[in-house]
């Protein structure tokens, strides 16, 4: 990639990134209420993304073969246990990403 086409590239990406966190501002008016239906997203997109990502993470998971599918399960129960503990999102998956990879390299 020359620097021409890595510079149109970052410029790109900076544009999507300011778009995207603009463009609510934009359409929605602070004078007029939020409409119900992007109040329902905004309260249930972010269960159904994180949903979304643990299945993707445990689709190539198989429990036939390798570990067993032992660090991830024990991944996701520490991320629950942590998550019931401190009611922290960021804790939570920092404490399961970090308990994941240390099984990873050090045990299986």
């Amino acid at each position: 990639m020359t620097v021409t086409q890595q510079i149109i590239t970052v410029l790109m990406c900076v544009l999507a990134t300011v778009l995207t966190r603009a463009l609510p501002f934009l359409v929605f008016s602070s004078k007029k209420p939020t409409p119900k239906f992007v109040r329902y997203l905004g309260a249930a997109l972010p269960a159904a993304i994180f949903a979304m990502l643990v299945v993707y993470c445990l689709k190539n998971v198989s429990i036939l073969s390798g570990s067993h599918g032992i660090p991830e399960a024990v991944a996701i129960c520490a991320v629950v246990g942590v998550h019931l503990w401190k009611k922290n999102t960021l804790l939570s998956i920092l404490s399961g990403t970090v308990i994941y990879m240390l099984l990873v390299q050090l045990v299986f």
